[in-house]
C-alpha cells in the first residue's frame, strides 16, 4: 500500500494556508503519525478557505428579522377548515405522480439522541409504544408501504452527519437494507463547516490533528445531494419531486398524495406543511409572507408584540408553525444548487473548546467562536411559487425532541399520541378498544384508517395491548 509522503504534502498545504492566514493549522504536523497527517490533510482539503474568508468579512445577518416580521402577513395557505373542493383532484394527481415513480424521499437524520439520553443516532431510538420499533424502522416502513400502495417503490435518500454516519451505515447493513430493493436506499453524509475564532477569523483546532468542525445544518442537504452525485442520479431515474422530512416525527404522513397533488396542481416549487400554533410563543418557525414571498421567521426572531397580534375573530395572525416537512421540485433544487445566494450561511456565536498556541485545551466561559450553518427553509423565497398546507397536528406531528419525563415532545408524549391515533383508526374501522389499552399499528399493516378497515374483522374487540403487524 502506498503511503503519503509527508514533506511535500505539508509544503503544499502550507502554501495554500498562508494565503488565508491559516498556517497555524499545521502547528503540530510533525508530531502526528502518517495516518493522523492524512486525516488532517483531508479535513483541510475539504474547506473552501476563500468562502470562509468572505463569510467572516461579510457575515450574513438575521438582524433584519424583526423588520421583516413587521412587514409580514399570514401566508396564503390551504387550511383544514377550507372547503373540500379540489382535495379529491389533488389526491388523484399526487397518486398519479407516485404511481409513475416520480417521487423520492429525503430523510434528514444527522442528529444524535443526546437530549434523549441516547448515545446513538436519534433514528435508532426505540419509539414504538408496544413494538419498540425505532424511528428509522417506522419511517422506512412507511416509505415502503407507500411504494406498495402505488405500485412503484419510492427511493429513500438518507442524510447522516459525521457524528451519525458510521453507526447509521452499520445499522442499515445489519438490518438487510431495511427491506429496500438495491438502489432504493442511498445513505449520504452532510458536510461540515469549521468554527472560526470570533476575533481573528482563524480556524480553531479541536486537537493537534483535527479541526473544530460541526455539521453545516439541514440546509446542507442540497450541497450534499449535489456533491454526492445523488441529485444527478435521481434526475436520471425520473425522480421529479422530493418529499423531505426529518427523523424525529414518527407520525409524518410520508408522501401524502393530497399534499403532493396540491404541490403539483399549484405548480409550486417548494411546498410546506404547517400546524396551527396553540400559543403566540410556540417554539416553531413561523411561516409568513413578506413582500409577496413565503418565508420562515424563527420563533426567537419574532418580536413579542408581533407574535401576539390577533385577527378580528381572536385567532393568531401568525398562526402557521413549520413542521419541517416539504415537497421540493428536483429541477428547482438543481437550479438552487448552482446559485450562491439560494442558501446563505447563518452565523451563530458559540462557546467552542479549542487548542491554543501552547497545545492546551481551552474551555471558554463566554462565546469565543463563530459557527456557520444553512437552513433548508431558506429555499422558500428563492422559489418562483411556494405554497403552505395545514395539517392536523394530532394526526401527523409528534416530534420527539426532549428528554424522557418532559411535559412535551418527549418519548412518553409521542407514544401517547401514537396510541391515541391508532385507537381512533381502530374505532373508525369498527373495532372497540378497552379504556386504557395501548395499541400500535405498523405501517406495513396499514397506513391509515381506511386501509386498516380492510385488514380487521368488523366488531373486533381489543382488551389487552396489541401490536398490529
Amino acid at each position: 500500500m502506498a503511503t503519503m509522503d509527508s514533506v511535500p504534502v505539508k509544503t503544499a498545504l502550507a502554501r495554500r494556508l498562508v494565503t488565508f492566514g491559516q498556517e497555524h493549522l499545521l502547528r503540530y504536523w510533525d508530531e502526528l503519525s502518517l495516518v493522523e497527517q492524512a486525516d488532517l490533510n483531508a479535513e483541510i482539503d475539504a474547506i473552501d478557505f476563500a468562502e470562509l474568508a468572505e463569510l467572516f468579512a461579510h457575515p450574513s445577518s438575521t438582524s433584519d428579522a424583526a423588520a421583516r416580521a413587521r412587514r409580514a402577513a399570514p401566508p396564503p395557505a390551504f387550511r383544514l377548515h377550507d372547503t373540500a373542493a379540489g382535495r379529491a383532484a389533488a389526491s388523484e394527481r399526487g397518486a398519479a405522480a407516485l404511481s409513475a415513480g416520480e417521487v423520492g424521499v429525503v430523510l434528514v437524520a444527522g442528529g444524535q439522541g443526546t437530549r434523549l439520553g441516547f448515545d446513538k443516532p436519534k433514528g435508532m431510538y426505540p419509539i414504538g409504544p408496544i413494538s419498540q420499533a425505532s424511528l428509522f424502522e417506522i419511517l422506512f416502513a412507511k416509505t415502503q408501504a407507500v411504494g406498495k400502495r402505488y405500485g412503484h417503490q419510492v427511493p429513500l435518500y438518507l442524510m447522516t452527519s459525521p457524528a451519525t454516519h458510521a453507526d447509521t451505515v452499520s445499522y442499515v447493513g445489519a438490518h438487510g437494507e431495511q427491506g429496500f430493493a438495491p438502489g432504493d436506499l442511498s445513505v449520504f453524509c452532510q458536510g461540515t463547516m469549521p468554527a472560526l475564532d470570533m476575533v481573528t477569523g482563524k480556524v480553531l483546532l479541536a486537537d493537534r490533528g483535527h479541526l473544530q468542525l460541526s455539521p453545516d445544518g439541514h440546509g446542507g442537504t442540497l450541497r450534499a445531494l449535489e456533491r454526492s452525485g445523488l441529485l444527478a442520479s435521481m434526475r436520471a431515474r425520473g425522480i421529479r419531486h422530493l418529499f423531505y422530512m426529518q427523523i424525529d416525527n414518527p407520525l409524518v404522513s410520508v408522501c401524502d398524495a393530497e399534499f403532493i397533488g396540491l404541490h403539483l396542481l399549484e405548480q409550486s416549487e417548494v411546498s410546506t406543511q404547517v400546524i396551527a400554533k396553540q400559543a403566540p410563543r410556540d417554539r416553531v418557525g413561523n411561516v409568513v409572507s413578506v413582500d409577496g414571498q413565503v418565508q420562515i421567521i424563527e420563533y426567537s426572531d419574532l418580536p413579542d408584540d408581533v407574535a401576539e397580534l390577533r385577527e378580528p375573530d381572536g385567532s393568531l395572525r401568525f398562526w402557521a408553525g413549520n413542521t419541517a416537512v416539504h415537497v421540493f421540485d428536483v429541477d428547482f433544487l438543481a437550479r438552487a444548487a448552482h446559485s450562491a445566494d439560494a442558501l446563505p450561511f447563518h452565523l451563530a456565536k458559540k462557546k467552542v473548546p479549542y487548542l491554543d498556541a501552547a497545545g492546551k485545551l481551552i474551555e471558554p466561559a463566554e462565546p469565543n467562536a463563530i459557527k456557520f450553518e444553512r437552513f433548508i427553509f431558506d429555499l422558500l423565497p428563492a422559489a418562483r411559487k411556494a405554497i403552505v398546507v395545514e395539517i392536523d397536528a394530532a394526526r401527523e406531528f409528534a416530534p420527539v425532541k426532549n428528554a424522557p419525563g418532559s411535559p412535551s415532545d418527549s418519548p412518553e408524549t409521542v407514544q401517547a399520541q401514537m396510541i391515541a391515533l391508532h385507537r381512533q383508526w381502530l374505532t373508525a374501522a369498527g373495532a372497540s378498544v378497552a379504556p386504557g389499552v395501548a395499541v400500535e399499528i405498523s405501517p406495513s399493516f396499514a397506513l391509515d384508517a381506511a386501509e386498516l378497515a380492510t385488514k380487521i374483522e368488523p366488531g373486533l374487540q381489543v382488551t389487552e395491548p396489541r401490536y398490529f403487524c
